[in-house]
């Protein structure tokens, strides 16, 4: 569905984006996890034919983005990181005005917009203006209008970006519904979180170059990060007797023992089972999960920064 070749981008003698490739299936849902500035909206800027790479090929749906591109914005939902809605005009105005862009009819503007307003549970609140909405009620009008014509891939940039908990969620909820659906959709986000609910395959982008990429197993496995099992015990443990038993890594700080594990879960009892029978008392056993954020900092020696 999306082939992205080799692509950069500079401004000045400021490389935004240097050289970046990926390869998206239809139906799928990729993120590209970075802090800002890593080059997130850059890139989702050239796949929205907004401005083209320097060099380098984007294809979308078969066609060249630089050969084709009013095609290619036929088939493309953008929804941009910044709020893209006429505040002086209530939430069904928007609607119709940004419908009519895609030269959508009357009747079936109006038709979509109405299943729309219902889809993002705003129905009750279209002839409000946008200037009294809520950052949640405003990012999932903005949703709306990019589905007004029926996009078969949807490209949001950090789409819940000062917005409350509960319609963060809600956000979620609804991309989640679309890509059930068949949609395929490009998600940027800096948000550890997100990517590991909504994401098939994360792209870990920072400086404009992807890092890694990869289902989550598969980002754990190429950064070597396992789950870790913390038991607290009653004296210092010997780190050697421990790792001969249990044939995994080992680490031992004071009383407290660090053991690393692909599988955290089938490991657990014997750990237990080793530790008591070498005579070591368990106060306390906590389970450390392998997780994003270590495979991001992993990755990129940084944590991943706002």
């Amino acid at each position: 569905m999306i082939d992205v070749k080799d692509i950069q981008k500079s401004y000045g003698n400021i490389y935004a984006v240097k050289g970046i490739s990926f390869s998206i299936a239809a139906g799928e849902c990729y993120g590209l996890l970075g802090p800002n500035g890593a080059g997130k909206s850059t890139t989702i800027n050239m796949l929205s034919t907004l401005f083209p790479p320097d060099t380098g090929e984007i294809l979308i749906n078969g066609l060249d983005i630089k050969k084709s591109p009013e095609e290619v914005k036929k088939i493309l939902g953008v929804v941009p990181q910044e709020i893209a809605l006429y505040a002086n005009f209530t939430a069904w105005e928007n609607m119709l005005f940004w419908g009519s862009l895609h030269s959508l009819k009357n009747n079936e503007l109006h038709k979509k917009a109405e299943e729309l307003l219902q889809f993002v549970g705003l129905s009750d609140r279209k002839n409000e203006k946008i200037k009294g909405y809520s950052g949640g009620m405003k990012r999932r009008i903005n949703l709306a209008c990019a589905l007004l014509h029926s996009p078969k891939i949807l490209l949001l940039d950090e789409p819940t970006v000062g917005v409350d908990p509960q319609s963060r969620n809600m956000i979620f909820e609804l991309i989640e519904s679309l890509n059930k659906q068949g949609m395929t959709v490009i998600y940027t986000t800096h948000y550890m979180e997100e990517a590991e609910r909504l994401c098939d395959r994360i792209g870990i982008i920072d400086s404009g170059q992807i890092v890694a990429q990869g289902t989550l197993d598969e980002l754990k496995q190429q950064s070597g990060i396992k789950d870790v099992i913390v038991m607290q015990c009653n004296q210092s443990p010997d780190a050697a007797t421990i790792a001969a038993k249990l044939n995994l890594e080992v680490e031992v700080t004071d009383h407290t023992i660090y053991i690393q594990t692909d599988n955290s879960k089938k490991d657990l009892t014997r750990c237990v089972i080793s530790c008591s029978e070498t005579g070591y008392e368990i106060h306390h056993i906590d389970i450390q999960k392998a997780n994003l954020e270590n495979v991001f900092l992993k990755m990129t020696g940084k944590q991943l920064r706002d």
